[in-house]
């Protein structure tokens, strides 16, 4: 059972067709006026009939006031890292730092060729996306130009900046040993989706992360732990988030006190009441049995 003790954030991951796009906007809007902690976007910056992630997260933090929001995850073979770290950092300074930023691999090797991107094995696309944290994190630290001489990027002498007004943590999602041994190792977040990792699997991923950052010198909870949740809310109970809203309850507090998920995100939403729902009849019982627990002394029975 692990609890890295983080405090508990809960969000929204708005999509919608491409002909009601602007609909991400209102349901981002509606994530924070009932409460909730941050909002997070897809992107897939090949696929022409999308808006832009990064356009649409700067008017969602221009929209909102105290939402944070991210790119869900950042493509990162169609965004170069020195762009990326730039524009994070932009929408971090004109949000008054409320910018996060996740970072992917890249998918869809076809299309990404198709727009000059490259074409990576799974083994270079990993170490590409170690190589690119790197760089942007040196790109939002004040000091000398940035040389960089990489297997997959070179920098030769690039000025730092501009910089971000608060620490941005890097997200990253993470399915297989190597990626989830990188988390461990460089990442803030680690951030997964529950169908493609359901939460049997999470005790397994977690030590793999657990054991590289301790490897790295780092402690475990470095690395908060978060959570895309899929499900549906159902007058009767039927597996994952399937069932009423206290069945929801009593396992996403249950993931929070024994596999350390502190970050829980609605994922590819679309109903504006379930967000409502979520938000009301959800997370504030959450809230409540995972301080509870971590109130109660070590050994105390439930």
């Amino acid at each position: 059972m692990t609890d890295y003790g983080h405090d508990l954030l809960f969000g929204a991951n708005p999509e919608s067709p491409p002909e009601g796009s602007g609909d991400i906007v209102e349901l981002a809007k509606l994530t924070e006026q009932v409460g909730l902690d941050l909002v997070t976007i897809a992107d897939h910056p090949y696929i022409p009939d999308q808006l832009d992630t990064m356009a649409l997260l700067s008017v969602i933090a221009a929209r909102t006031s105290t939402l944070r929001v991210l790119p869900a995850l950042a493509n990162l073979p169609l965004r170069p890292p020195v762009a990326l770290a730039r524009t994070a950092a932009t929408l971090d300074i004109l949000s008054d730092g409320r910018f996060e930023l996740g970072v992917g691999s890249g998918a869809v090797w076809d299309q990404i060729a198709a727009e000059g991107g490259p074409r990576h094995t799974p083994g270079e696309s990993i170490a590409a996306l170690e190589e690119a944290v790197r760089i942007i994190r040196a790109l939002w630290t004040p000091g000398d130009p940035v040389r960089f001489d990489g297997r997959h990027y070179r920098l030769d002498g690039v000025a730092p900046g501009p910089f971000p007004v608060h620490d941005i943590p890097i997200w990253l999602g993470a399915y297989r040993p190597r990626m989830l041994q990188m988390t461990g190792r460089i990442a803030d977040c680690w951030l997964p989706s529950s169908p493609y990792l359901p939460p049997e699997h999470l005790a397994a991923a977690n030590a793999i992360i657990d054991e590289a950052a301790s490897d790295a010198g780092r402690a475990p909870q470095a690395v908060r732990r978060a959570y895309n949740i899929a499900g549906e809310f159902t007058a009767e109970g039927g597996g994952f988030l399937q069932g009423p809203p206290k069945a929801w309850v009593e396992q996403l507090a249950e993931l929070a006190l024994t596999q350390g998920i502190s970050t829980f995100i609605l994922y590819r939403i679309e109903s504006a009441d379930v967000i409502r729902q979520f938000a009301a009849e959800t997370v504030p019982a959450v809230r409540e049995i995972v301080a509870a627990e971590r109130g109660r002394p070590s050994g105390q029975p439930a």
